[in-house]
């Protein structure tokens, strides 16, 4: 899913490392920002390509792919995107990891559809794909797929919204991820499903980018269109959080409902600390587990993985519901990732 991401130190070694190339398979070492080749000693190869290495997200789905790769024997190839959206750089990954050998290849998809060539390519080479968090379009341009139910992570964060409104009139503002991409699209259906509303009753509606810096400017667009603004749905915490300090800066963080999803561990202390009423939390670190598993299964005994598999959510609240199941920030926070 899209996620905000930054600039740390280990960007600007990666870009000594790798020059000006997209992304690399080269052994540049912990936290380079292109290829590694970092963990688990076994002669089988499995690739991972995530959106980008510096957001928290896709440094703990590494993380449970470099524990898995030395569990399982096998050796993890790691490659990232420059910048979430990053489809090029994703399909040069896909193709430069096909040519040194991987045996399956786990991914997060920038662009679901653009992706897919290279998909089709690197499976005609006999190579086992997973797509991790982020479906593909189509979702069977995959072996399979391991993911939050992204739909029903939006859904319980739009039932939980249309409980504690408790029956009054819902203005709503939707912070969106951007055209077209398969996360952004469950996530805000869910929500609107949960809810009980549809398109027409969203009075605003701003992409993001799943950024806080956006989130924010978004927020404030929404505000000068319409004021009365009360239930803010959010792509992820990031915009969640840059939603609150526009709302801060009006004076309206108290009276108006902000919702999101993912389950970050900052996100999940801004649940805690009253800046986003819930959040649906989701579990990189198993999305990556299993898939490095399902590869070497498959170069094991030639079995693949396919179909669906939905990694778990859980709704995470200080504020519970009747009616809606949940779990306090207590949990969240020793669940959550990042």
């Amino acid at each position: 899913m899209s996620r905000i991401s930054r600039l740390p130190s280990s960007v600007l070694r990666a870009a000594a490392c790798t020059g000006i190339a997209a992304l690399t398979l080269t052994a540049c070492g912990s936290g380079s920002g292109s290829g590694t080749a970092n963990a688990g000693s076994g002669s089988v190869k499995v690739g991972l390509i995530t959106k980008t290495d510096t957001n928290p997200f896709f440094v703990k789905m590494k993380e449970g792919a470099e524990k898995a790769a030395k569990e399982n024997g096998v050796q993890l190839v790691t490659a990232a995107g420059k910048f979430d959206g990053d489809n090029a750089g994703q399909v040069t990954a896909v193709e430069n990891m096909v040519a040194s050998g991987v045996k399956g290849i786990l991914i997060t998809p920038s662009d679901s559809k653009a992706i897919v060539p290279a998909i089709q390519k690197a499976k005609a080479k006999g190579v086992l794909v997973i797509a991790l968090d982020t479906p593909t379009d189509p979702e069977s341009a995959v072996d399979a797929l391991f993911a939050t139910d992204n739909l029903k992570a939006g859904e319980l964060i739009g039932e939980y919204a249309k409980a504690a409104m408790k029956g009054k009139t819902a203005k709503i503002a939707a912070l969106d991820l951007a055209p077209g991409v398969s996360v952004g699209v469950q996530r805000h259906n869910g929500f609107l499903k949960g809810f009980g509303a549809t398109d027409k009753d969203v009075v605003c509606a701003q992409d993001t980018g799943g950024d806080q810096s956006k989130g924010q400017t978004a927020m404030e667009n929404c505000l000068q269109k319409a004021p009365d603004i009360n239930v803010v749905y959010t792509i992820n915490e990031p915009a969640a959080l840059g939603a609150y300090t526009a709302l801060k800066a009006k004076g309206r963080e108290k009276d108006v409902l902000v919702v999101s999803v993912d389950g970050g561990c900052t996100g999940t202390r801004a649940v805690k600390d009253g800046k986003i009423a819930a959040t649906s939390q989701q579990y990189p670190l198993k999305m990556a587990a299993e898939g490095v598993k399902a590869v070497a299964t498959y170069a094991k005994d030639g079995k693949k993985a396919s179909g669906y598999t939905d990694t778990g959510v859980t709704l995470i609240t200080d504020k519970a519901q009747d009616g809606v199941t949940s779990k306090d920030t207590a949990y969240g926070l020793e669940n959550c990732w990042g």
